[in-house]
């Protein structure tokens, strides 16, 4: 497969030198060290925006609302910038609840999702009154019905509908098929509604679908779509109705060699499906997650050696597979450059770290001019990036910076050694 560089809203390329936004990596790295991740407000706040006007009626009216899939990246200075841009929140946990609620954001913005949810964490989110809770499974609604009770109130709930539809994905990432663990199988939902109506405790309120992540294709979504309105109507028919449309998110970025579709082209497109459907009425929510903050951030890292191999030449780095898990896991491909023009003729490496695993790989077959010293930037690192990180081989987790126009800040700091064993303890000599 043939790979380019993506076009990146916030870094640039300048004479040789690249740039997040008003300000050099090169400056970054040797200001905050490295492995560093580094964001670009511009360009979440120019992906937000591209979402943001297609959610809107000529006639002014709001048609859907954005809710950030808070697992893509969970910075708060990520979380707090959405917010401020008017974001509600997609959760898939009680720390990312948490999250959302430290950053000041309103729980009625906030959907609570996810196939494994804890009893406390259900107490947790219906204590605050967070806008709905998302249900992917018969026993998981029986426990909200129950703690509710307990709680002396009522669930807002959703069913989450596995519509088996294939997005076309990774199979790690894909979750709208029949054999995924997620939501309620199709031919169950209605039986299900049904019985969640009779709960004492449970007050339906909405729908949802989710089907995966990295999408680059819009019939999927359609699909999909087109099977919960079918649905929506039938509920109807047993006089279940249906306030809100929950849509998920999943739409993919350009990793180098994908063709996503335009944002506002691929909003536009749903939107209008469900006008079209006489579904207008409805209270829409999209849940995107690494379109908004995917190709918003890098990933800084220093070369350490070049070795020669027999059949691999390696250039191997001081940021590995515990900063960036997605190469090793989903044998994903993220563009590598260096920050700054190399001397010299190319030479083509695996882009390798110091874990002590084969599997610790950043990129494979690059050709790169480089020398040691040198600083690499791994593109496309803003999803799924350092909310993946590890302390495998007791390694801290990187710095975090964010760049305002000539302005970065650093939104967090890099963990130290000491840190990692602090809640430690030994049991003393025998």
């Amino acid at each position: 497969m043939t790979h380019s560089i993506p076009s990146l809203t916030g870094f640039t390329e300048h004479h040789g030198e690249w740039f997040a936004e008003g300000v050099s990596l090169s400056a970054l790295a040797n200001q905050y060290g490295t492995p560093l991740y580094v964001y670009s407000k511009h360009a979440i706040c120019t992906a937000y925006r591209a979402y943001d006007v297609a959610c809107i009626r000529a006639n002014g009216s709001r048609r859907a609302r954005i809710h950030y899939a808070v697992k893509a990246n969970s910075n708060l200075a990520v979380l707090d910038e959405l917010k401020q841009l008017g974001a509600g929140f997609d959760l898939v946990s009680g720390g990312e609840l948490a999250r959302a609620l430290h950053v000041g954001a309103d729980p009625k913005s906030m959907v609570f999702a996810g196939v494994g949810k804890s009893s406390d964490e259900i107490k947790f989110a219906l204590s605050v009154g967070v806008k709905c809770i998302n249900v992917e499974s018969i026993p998981e609604l029986q426990r909200i019905n129950s703690i509710a009770k307990s709680l002396g109130l009522r669930a807002p709930v959703s069913l989450r509908v596995n519509p088996d539809v294939d997005a076309q994905t990774h199979p790690y990432i894909s979750t709208g098929l029949k054999d995924n663990k997620f939501g309620i199988a199709y031919f169950e939902v209605l039986k299900t509604y049904r019985e969640a109506a009779l709960l004492p405790h449970i007050d339906i309120v909405g729908i949802d679908c989710h089907i995966g992540s990295q999408i680059t294709s819009t019939s999927p979504y359609l699909d999909a779509l087109d099977k919960v309105l079918d649905l929506i109507d039938q509920l109807k028919r047993d006089g279940i109705v249906i306030h809100h449309l929950d849509l998920g998110g999943g739409l993919g970025i350009d990793y180098g060699s994908d063709a996503p579709p335009d944002i506002t082209e691929f909003t536009n497109t749903l939107l209008n499906r469900v006008d079209e459907r006489g579904f207008g009425h409805l209270d829409v929510i999209l849940e995107p997650g690494r379109s908004l903050v995917g190709n918003a951030g890098v990933l800084l890292t220093q070369v350490e050696y070049l070795k020669t191999g027999a059949d691999k030449n390696f250039c191997i780095v001081n940021a590995a597979m515990n900063d960036l898990m997605r190469p090793a896991l989903y044998d994903a491909y993220h563009a590598i450059v260096p920050i700054k023009s190399g001397i010299g003729k190319a030479i083509t490496y695996d882009v390798v770290g110091p874990v002590c695993e084969s599997g610790d790989w950043l990129g494979k077959d690059r050709a790169l001019a480089v020398q040691e010293g040198d600083v690499l930037a791994i593109l496309s690192a803003g999803a799924y990036g350092f909310v993946m990180a590890s302390n495998y081989n007791t390694r801290g987790r990187p710095a975090e910076v964010m760049v305002d126009g000539d302005q970065a800040y650093l939104v967090r700091e890099r963990e130290s050694v000491n840190s990692l064993f602090a809640n430690e303890r030994t049991i003393g000599p025998s």
